[in-house]
């Protein structure tokens, strides 16, 4: 069944929300990727006290959320994974993206600081390969030759996720494209075969191992690693220059994006000096037709129609890119013709 009245609403919605005798009782649930779990919780706490609404939202990894949209447990999912439009189809899901982030490679090697060691795609791989086993191995030193005195004979402990995760899906697919033996040997996905590491629940899970275990590297989002004070490595990008994680890369690897024609958008390895590679936008995944009874989804499409009108400096305060305008408006429509 079409929204008919969903037009209404988002020409109403600019009074609605910041009028305080509108405020309403619903409470809605939400679960999946926790890539953008502490920005959901901070615009939830935000419209909670605007609105009244509560949102219970539940970071518990990309692959764990997708079955519960699908199982019709949740109001909403959210996924670091763009579905396909297969399978978007086949579980009767409307997908749309909310912001843009990084990942980041959190690291706890002595006497070395944020966004001193440069990394790229290949020796990355190896890292996860198990072949470069030590911190002052030659072609980490060949990207680093400024600080090649101080890199140590340590071994490099390598921390992975344990659970089905859409940060694992974007990190393997960028390793993928720039490690042939990883493609070949493991690929991409969500929840891989791992030849080797240190398995964390979670982006939290992961960051606690990096911040305790010496020698130590694990992929994270990037607002995880401010958050713990963890150092992080720059990268080169895929036009050979070094490009340090923050909000102005996350938004240069996203600015010559076509959106028109699918909101599945891959932002990783993007061209450009300044692009970071290990960029994503994260998802929301509702049902395109109603239960029976109880339609919810008007009720979640007004929390992030809010959090696109007055979320944006919350997000920025925690290194999430915003959409383009024009991203949005695609967005808007999309409500109004897909559901």
């Amino acid at each position: 069944m079409k929204l008919r009245y969903i037009t209404f609403l988002f020409v109403f919605s600019s009074i609605f929300l910041i009028t305080a005798s509108a405020f309403s009782s619903t409470n809605l649930t939400g679960a999946g990727a926790t890539f953008p779990t502490s920005l959901y919780s901070k615009w939830a706490d935000s419209y909670q006290k605007k609105m009244g609404a509560k949102i219970n939202y539940q970071g518990i990894g990309s692959s764990a959320g997708i079955k519960q949209i699908i199982a019709n447990t949740v109001d909403f999912a959210a996924s670091d994974i763009p579905l396909t439009e297969q399978q978007l189809l086949k579980n009767n899901l409307f997908q749309f993206p909310t912001v843009i982030g990084g990942i980041v490679l959190a690291i706890n090697i002595p006497g070395i600081k944020s966004a001193q060691l440069i990394l790229d795609g290949k020796v990355l791989g190896d890292i996860y390969l198990g072949k470069i086993k030590k911190w002052n191995h030659p072609e980490i030193i060949a990207l680093n030759p400024e600080i090649k005195m101080i890199l140590p004979d340590q071994d490099i402990a390598v921390v992975r996720r344990a659970d089905g995760s859409g940060t694992t899906f974007v990190f393997t697919h960028y390793l993928s494209k720039k490690n042939p033996e990883w493609k070949a040997k493991i690929g991409e996905g969500s929840n891989i075969n791992w030849p080797i590491g240190l398995g964390g629940k979670g982006n939290d899970g992961v960051a606690a191992f990096v911040q305790r275990v010496p020698g130590s590297i694990g992929y994270v989002e990037y607002s995880y690693a401010k958050q713990n004070s963890l150092a992080y490595t720059r990268l080169l990008s895929t036009n050979n220059q070094s490009v340090t994680p923050n909000l102005t890369s996350f938004e240069s690897a996203a600015k010559d994006v076509d959106w028109t024609h699918s909101f599945a958008q891959d932002l990783t390895d993007q061209k450009g000096d300044n692009s970071w590679p290990i960029t994503a936008a994260t998802f929301i995944l509702i049902k395109k037709t109603p239960k029976k009874t109880n339609d919810r989804r008007i009720d979640v499409l007004k929390f992030f129609d809010w959090a696109y009108r007055y979320g944006a400096k919350e997000a920025h305060d925690l290194d999430y890119a915003t959409l383009p305008d024009s991203v949005i408006n695609q967005i808007r429509k999309a409500w109004e013709t897909q559901l």
